[in-house]
């Protein structure tokens, strides 16, 4: 596992720490939004990574010293997730997504990033999961065919690879694996077909799997090995990236939207040994910790070498990301509630 390039990082122990670690814009980013013709409309921003990739936005348009008009649109179904936002000085606006009548409500925009996707709860409602990421980007699709669009997708449209490979690259044929990973293959081909029908630059972001403290592969780990319940080794490598890396990403990837789409896997370079990342929390608590079942030959891992070509995005390490998820975790610090079940290897969620 890499060793940490910084040396001394402090502790994030409280959720304002968070945040701004989270929202905090690099030169880059600055410069891509300066060099970002028009308006933004993020689609979607009331999700797990929605509010920090606005606040992101937001500040790297301050720090590069430009006025830009940002809108953030969602159902805003969680009491008090409106509001927050419109606190912090984020133009909000209340969609319904799934009602064409209102998405041709919404105020044109040059740039839109699409952040609308739903996986957990597909095993029990496969209809909605279809209707949220294969006909909202369609309906989307036809109202901003004019904009230029980035698009969330996931690296579960491949199919798992051998883990000594490195991963599936971008050009790999796809091969997603239960209701949730063809729903998202769909919504690929949605932007791929409209994209072509109207000449529209799109951008796809194959992610897997975003860090926050308060969920992601890290905690659920780590919760396990405090917890000192098992950790399941059936899915035995990941990657991950730390959150406002990966909304970095995306915002820096409006210069490359193209017709035909540009897809890109989002992740991070390293291939991880969810074994060796338990064992890491195990020495930070003095905690042995306890598995179940045994490693595969094969995991759902994407090769980000494009990724690191084009962006040099990541940040954090993953040393220093276990870092603060355990003192997080120690602290009992608030999760969402929304474990990855990364550790799933039929596609089912």
């Amino acid at each position: 596992m890499p060793a940490s390039s910084q040396a001394e990082v402090p502790a994030i122990e409280t959720e304002e720490q968070l945040e701004e670690a989270l929202s905090r814009p690099s030169e880059q980013d600055a410069a891509a939004v300066s060099s970002l013709k028009g308006d933004l409309l993020i689609l979607g921003v009331s999700g797990k990574m929605g509010p920090t990739m606005v606040r992101l936005a937001r500040r790297a348009c301050e720090k590069a010293g430009i006025n830009k008009r940002i809108i953030g649109a969602a159902r805003f179904s969680s009491p008090g997730s409106r509001e927050e936002l419109e606190k912090e000085g984020v133009e909000t606006i209340a969609c319904d997504l799934l009602d064409r009548a209102a998405v041709d409500q919404l105020p044109d925009s040059d740039n839109v990033l699409f952040m609308v996707g739903q996986k957990f709860g597909t095993h029990d409602n496969q209809p909605l999961t279809w209707a949220i990421n294969s006909y909202v980007p369609a309906i989307v699709a036809e109202r901003f065919r004019e904009s230029r669009i980035v698009s969330f997708s996931t690296g579960n449209v491949y199919p798992l690879t051998a883990v000594a490979g490195g991963g599936a690259i971008e050009s790999s044929p796809v091969g997603p694996v239960g209701e949730y990973a063809q729903s998202a293959l769909a919504r690929e081909r949605i932007w791929e077909f409209f994209s072509a029908r109207n000449g529209t630059g799109v951008a796809i972001l194959r992610l897997n799997y975003a860090i926050d403290l308060r969920y992601g592969v890290l905690r659920d780990i780590g919760e396990k090995v405090f917890a000192r319940q098992p950790v399941s080794l059936s899915m035995g490598h990941v990657n991950i990236i730390w959150q406002r890396d990966a909304n970095s990403v995306a915002l820096r990837s409006f210069a490359h939207c193209a017709a035909p789409p540009f897809v890109l896997n989002l992740t991070g370079a390293a291939t991880l040994s969810v074994r060796e990342l338990a064992a890491a929390f195990g020495r930070i608590w003095g905690i042995d910790p306890v598995f179940e079942g045994r490693e595969s030959d094969t995991a759902l891992l994407s090769n980000a070498k494009r990724c690191a070509e084009l962006f040099d995005a990541e940040t954090v390490t993953t040393d220093q990301m276990i870092a603060w998820v355990a003192g997080w975790v120690e602290r009992g610090g608030r999760g969402l509630g929304k474990p990855t079940h990364f550790e799933a290897r039929d596609g089912s969620f």
